[in-house]
């Protein structure tokens, strides 16, 4: 049988209603594949903007608003350098959010565990040949 992962110390605190918050906020940025593409571009390190929107087939507009997301949501910093805008990293809600999939992953491993027993024993049960009958 398996063991379920133990959730971190900052998966096991109550989240009060602003924590749920910025984890819809984190979890809504990383749906779109654009913002995955920037998080994992910034992952390497600082970067200007434009550099950010080089591989993308859209308008520095467009990029601009995905950053936008991107920072409300808590996952980039940004900074203007003369003309030049530059955006890095933030990690904490990416741990946060980490945090809370660690939890629930504890748990749903836990239930699937416990369902694999029940289902092992009723297998047991139902493979057993039928009791005789008294003539």
């Amino acid at each position: 049988m398996r063991t379920a992962a133990q959730p971190s110390d900052a998966a096991k605190t109550n989240a009060g209603p602003d924590e749920f918050a910025s984890l819809d906020e984190v979890f809504g940025a990383l749906s779109d594949p654009t913002r995955r593409a920037i998080i994992g571009r910034l992952t390497d390190g600082p970067c200007s903007v434009g550099e950010l929107g080089a591989p993308f087939a859209m308008s520095p507009p467009a990029i601009s608003k995905h950053l936008a997301v991107l920072e409300r949501a808590g996952l980039i910093a940004r900074w203007k350098t003369g003309r030049v805008h530059h955006c890095r990293l933030l990690a904490h809600p990416l741990v946060h959010a980490g945090g809370w999939i660690e939890q629930h992953q504890a748990f749903w491993e836990h239930q699937l565990d416990a369902l694999e027993d029940y289902l092992d024993r009723e297998e047991k049960t139902c493979n057993q040949p039928p009791p005789k009958q008294q003539d």
